[in-house]
């Protein structure tokens, strides 16, 4: 396992599950939404090709499915897909929590972008996004997992942080 995507939806955990699998095997980690927001959460127009470079070296993990730009590229070079598939009242829950968080104590999330309770109102804001999305993040998932283009991968799908946290323990003990 050296080159690995962490994918879901928003707020299933998959920075946290990425950032500790890259910890404990030793490989590099990226934060996607790093890569693609610039200050003002603007599009980053290096995206694609900063991508390109890190999807074209021997071992990574990114905490992402990859945006619709780069998806077929990273699936293309990773070995292993790991989705977090956690209910909506779970994600709905990680996802408040996440928020309220960043808003309430203003916490820089990448590149200078903060989130206010302002944004709350934006149909792209985590909140609505995860909720409006989860079905059809879950159905392309799901499709992705089933596409013979893709059977080169090693595919997890795990629908607890139960599970997350039995499988990490096995595939890279602390």
């Amino acid at each position: 396992m050296q080159r690995v995507l962490v994918g879901g939806i928003s707020g299933t955990g998959k920075t946290t599950l990425a950032r500790e699998l890259a910890r404990r095997l030793a490989l590099p980690f990226h934060e996607m939404d790093a890569l693609y927001h610039g200050p003002g959460w603007t599009k980053i127009p290096s995206f694609e090709q900063d991508v390109a470079a890190i999807a074209a070296q021997d071992s990574w993990v990114f905490d992402s499915m990859g945006y619709q730009e780069v998806r077929e590229l990273v699936w293309s070079r990773a070995d292993t897909v790991v989705w977090l598939d956690l209910s909506r009242p779970v994600v709905l829950k990680r996802v408040l929590v996440r928020s309220f968080d960043r808003a309430w104590h203003k916490r820089e999330v990448f590149n200078g972008n903060t989130e206010g309770f302002r944004d709350w109102l934006d149909p792209e804001h985590p909140v609505q996004w995860s909720m409006r999305a989860y079905r059809d993040r879950q159905r392309m998932l799901a499709a992705m997992f089933a596409d013979p283009q893709h059977a080169h991968l090693r595919k997890v799908r795990l629908r607890t942080a139960e599970q997350a946290q039995r499988w990490l323990d096995v595939v890279a003990p602390a």
